[in-house]
C-alpha cells in the first residue's frame, strides 16, 4: 500500500509530507483548494505525463516521492520480474520534473518512464472522474468480463494473444508467395546477376581503408620525399646538424666529467640519442630508397576505390564486416528456387495457425459465457446496495467475423434500472451519477480477484446525495476491507466512514497562493463533517449531527 507521499513544487504545493495508513483515507476540502492537484502530483509520480508548465513558479523543479510497503508474495514476484525488488518491504518511487526533462528512480536507481509506468500498474489504480465513462465502451466491457472470469480468461487470453500472433506472421509470410511464374524467373535472374557481381568484385573486409590510406601517400609523395630530404639535412646532412652539434656538447661534457662525476650520466644520455638519431636517418633513408610509387599502381587503386564507391551504392559497404548483402540475395535465391514447395509450406502453417486461434478464440468464448450469469447477479447484488431499488443486468455476447488478439466475442452490458423498464444498452439506460456506482459495484465485485493493493477514487460522489451517498460511503468501506483506498469527496456521508480523514486547504501568504494538507484528528474529522455538510457556522446542533454521521458510519 501506499504508506507515504512527498510533494515539492507541483503547481500550488509548496511542499507537502502525507503519512496514509490502511483501510479508508479520505480527502475533503472546499471547491478549489487543490485536491485534485494532489492526484495529478501522484499520477506523475507514477510515470504520467507531466510538464513544465506543472512546477510551482519560482521553483527550479517539481519533486515527487512515493513510498510503498509490499508484502504480499505474488506482488512481490511481479515487481522482481520488472528489477524492482522491494528493500526490506519498502519501494521508493521518486520522480524530479525539469523544464526539459524528468528523471525516474525506483529504490534510487534510474528508470525509464515506460518502466517506472509497469512497476506502479501493479501497485495503484487511479478511478478518476470520468472514467466511469469508459464503462460505455463494448471493449472495456469485455475487459471487466474477464477480469471478472480471473485466471482461466487471463491464461487463455496469454494463449490466444500467441496464437494470434503466429498467425499474423502465417499472413504475412503467405502473402510474401505473390509472384507470377513469369515474376520469379524474372526476379531470379536479376539476383544471379547480382550475386556474381557481388562475387566478382571479391571486396575484402577493411579493404576500402587500406587502399584509402594508400592513395593519399602515394598522391602526397613529393610532398613526403622533400619533407624527409630535409629531415636528413637537419639529422646529419646540413653545415651544421644535430649529428655534429650533439658530437660537441658530447666533447664538452667529456672534459668536466673527470671533475664532476655526477655528470658521467649525461653522456650516457649522449650516446642513447646517438643511436636514436642514427636510427632515424636509418630509416629515413631505407623509406626513399624503397618507395618509388608507379603510376599504374595510383591509376589502378583509384579505379578500385571508384569500383567499391559504385558497388557500395547498390549494396551498402562491402567492405563492412556485417554486411548481409550477399546472403540476403542467396537467401532469396534459395527461396525463389523452390518456391512452389514453399508457399505450400506456408499456406499449411496459416492454416494450423488459423485453427489454432479459433481454437483457443472459442474456449475464451466458453469461459466468458460461462462467467457472465455469475457477473450478472453479482453486480445486480452490488447494485442494490447501492440505492437501486430495481435491478436487471444482462451482460450479452456475440460473436464478430473473425478472432482478433481478444477473441472473438463483443460484450454489451444490458440493464434495467427502474420497474417495469425494458433492458436497454448501458449507454441509453444510465445517468452520470448512475454509471459512477456502477463502476463503484464492478470495483466492489473486482475488489479480491485483482492484486493491486490500493485504490484511488478522486470525486465519485458525482451526481448522488442523501441515502444513497451513505450506501455508496459503505460499499467503500467495504472495500477498503480488501484494500487501501484513497478518496476524494464534497459528501459528508461518504466521508465519514474515514480511517484517516485529511483536510485539503488553500491559503494565501507573502502574496502567493498554496496548498495545505494535514490530517484531522477526531474532533476534526468531526468539525469538516459538519463543514461538509453546510454549516456556515458550527453550532452545536449541526456538531451533534456531524458527530452522530461518524458514530454511526
Amino acid at each position: 500500500m501506499l504508506i507515504s507521499c512527498h510533494v515539492k513544487n507541483f503547481a500550488l504545493i509548496e511542499e507537502a509530507r502525507i503519512e496514509f495508513g490502511s483501510g479508508l483515507n479520505v480527502l475533503t476540502g472546499e471547491t478549489g483548494a487543490g485536491k485534485s492537484i494532489l492526484i495529478d502530483a501522484i499520477s506523475a509520480g507514477l510515470g504520467a505525463r507531466a510538464g513544465a508548465e506543472i512546477i510551482r513558479r519560482g521553483a527550479d523543479e517539481a519533486l515527487i516521492e512515493l513510498v510503498f510497503s509490499v508484502e504480499e508474495e505474488g506482488l512481490c514476484d511481479a515487481l522482481r520480474e520488472l528489477d524492482a525488488v522491494p528493500e526490506d518491504g519498502l519501494l521508493l518511487i521518486s520522480r524530479r520534473i525539469q523544464p526539459n526533462r524528468s528523471l525516474c528512480r525506483i529504490n534510487d536507481e534510474f528508470a525509464t518512464a515506460a518502466r517506472l509506468r509497469a512497476v506502479t500498474e501493479l501497485l495503484l489504480d487511479i478511478h478518476g472522474q470520468n472514467e466511469h465513462q469508459s464503462l460505455l465502451k463494448p471493449k472495456r466491457q469485455l475487459e471487466i468480463l474477464d477480469e471478472f472470469a480471473g485466471e482461466d480468461s487471463r491464461r487463455e487470453k496469454e494463449i490466444l494473444k500467441g496464437a494470434y500472433e503466429e498467425w499474423k506472421q502465417a499472413c504475412a509470410e503467405l502473402e510474401s508467395f505473390s509472384l507470377s511464374e513469369e515474376e520469379r524467373l524474372r526476379r531470379l535472374d536479376f539476383l544471379n546477376y547480382e550475386i556474381e557481381e557481388i562475387e566478382r568484385a571479391a571486396v575484402r573486409p577493411g579493404e576500402r581503408d587500406e587502399l584509402s590510406a594508400r592513395h593519399r601517400e602515394m598522391s602526397s609523395f613529393e610532398k613526403i620525399e622533400s619533407g624527409l630530404g630535409k629531415a636528413l639535412e637537419y639529422i646529419s646532412e646540413g653545415r651544421e646538424n644535430t649529428v655534429d652539434l650533439l658530437m660537441q656538447a658530447y666533447r664538452e661534457v667529456s672534459r668536466i666529467a673527470g671533475v664532476a662525476p655526477s655528470v658521467q650520466a649525461v653522456l650516457d644520455d649522449f650516446n642513447t640519442a646517438q643511436e636514436m638519431l642514427s636510427e632515424a636517418e636509418k630509416e629515413i633513408r631505407s623509406y626513399l630508397e624503397e618507395s618509388r610509387f608507379d603510376p599504374q599502381e595510383l591509376y589502378d587503386t583509384e579505379k578500385r576505390l571508384d569500383e567499391l564507391n559504385r558497388l557500395e551504392l547498390k549494396y551498402g559497404d562491402l567492405c563492412a564486416p556485417d554486411n548481409r548483402a550477399l546472403d540476403e540475395r542467396e537467401e532469396e535465391r534459395d527461396r525463389l528456387e523452390d518456391y512452389a514447395a514453399r508457399r505450400e509450406a506456408a499456406a499449411a502453417r496459416l492454416e494450423t495457425a488459423e485453427h489454432q486461434m479459433r481454437q483457443s478464440a472459442d474456449r475464451l468464448s466458453r469461459i466468458r459465457r460461462q462467467a457472465a450469469p455469475r457477473l450478472d447477479a453479482e453486480l445486480s447484488t452490488a447494485l442494490k446496495e447501492l440505492n437501486f431499488l430495481s435491478v436487471q443486468v444482462e451482460t450479452r455476447l456475440s460473436e464478430t467475423k473473425d478472432p482478433g488478439p481478444d477473441g472473438q466475442d463483443e460484450a454489451c452490458f444490458m440493464i434495467s434500472l427502474n420497474p417495469g423498464e425494458p433492458l436497454l444498452p448501458l449507454q441509453k439506460a444510465a445517468s452520470g451519477g448512475e454509471l459512477s456506482r456502477i463502476m463503484l459495484a464492478i470495483k466492489t465485485i473486482l475488489a479480491d480477484r485483482d492484486r493491486i493493493p490500493t485504490v484511488i477514487f478522486d470525486e465519485i460522489d458525482s451526481g448522488i446525495s442523501g441515502l444513497t451517498a451513505r450506501k455508496v460511503g459503505t460499499k467503500l468501506k467495504e472495500i477498503s476491507r480488501y484494500r487501501q483506498v484513497l478518496l476524494i469527496t464534497h459528501l459528508p456521508q461518504i466521508a465519514a466512514p474515514a480511517d484517516r480523514h485529511y483536510e485539503i486547504s488553500k491559503e494565501t501568504a507573502g502574496g502567493r497562493t498554496q496548498t495545505r494538507i494535514r490530517l484531522l484528528d477526531q474532533e476534526g474529522a468531526v468539525g469538516e463533517l459538519a463543514r461538509l455538510m453546510g454549516g456556515d457556522r458550527l453550532g452545536e446542533s449541526v456538531l451533534k449531527a456531524a458527530r452522530e454521521l461518524k458514530e454511526q458510519a
